[in-house]
Formats: C-alpha cells, structure tokens, sequence
C-alpha cells in the first residue's frame, strides 16, 4: 500500500484488522510524503528496488494486483515484469484523469 501520509490511507481500519488477523495476509505499506512519529515502514515512491525485496519469487507464480494513478499501475507493473513475474498475472486497475484537459 502506498499513500502520501498516513490520513491518506484508504481503508486503513479494515487493512490494520486484515494485517492483525494472522491469517496469511501482510501489509506492507510506503507513505511517500510524510510519516508520523514511529513510522516503521518504507517512506518512499514504491519501485523495482522495493518490489524485489517485498514481492514473491517470480517462480511462485502469484497473483498481483495492482491500482492506482495510471503513471503508479504502469510503473509498478513493468517493475514486476522486469522482475519475471507473468504479465497474465499482473492484473492492473487505473483511476484519475485519463489524460487531455478541458478548455
């Protein structure tokens, strides 16, 4: 999950009771602009870097999903292939302008 800071966390009841759940899901999480005191996650943009140290082996054939700003789903998604991951694995979702601006 990657957010500016931690008020922009979408969800963040319903993902803190997934993480605290110990039932196979974890959450990581990056906030890119600002991190309240006793931040222990990533603070920055998600990248290949990051992605190669948080995401499963490639071999492991996992599903991914990745939503968000067009220019965030389509660098993710790269990064993951880049990785060896299928891109027939690698399910994108985009949101916000789809580009062009109105006059």
């Amino acid at each position: 999950m990657s957010a500016r800071s931690a008020d922009d966390v979408l969800y963040s009841a319903e993902l803190a009771e997934l993480a605290e759940a110990d039932d196979g899901f974890e959450l990581l999480a990056t906030l890119t602009r600002a991190s309240p005191p006793g931040w222990t996650g990533f603070t920055r943009r998600v990248d290949r870097e990051m992605l190669e140290e948080v995401a499963w082996d490639a071999s492991e054939l996992a599903r991914i999903y990745v939503c968000g700003p067009t220019g965030f789903v389509e660098a993710a998604a790269e990064a993951l292939v880049e990785l060896g991951h299928d891109p027939a694995l690698v399910k994108t979702e985009r949101f916000g302008p789809t580009g062009g601006s109105e006059t």
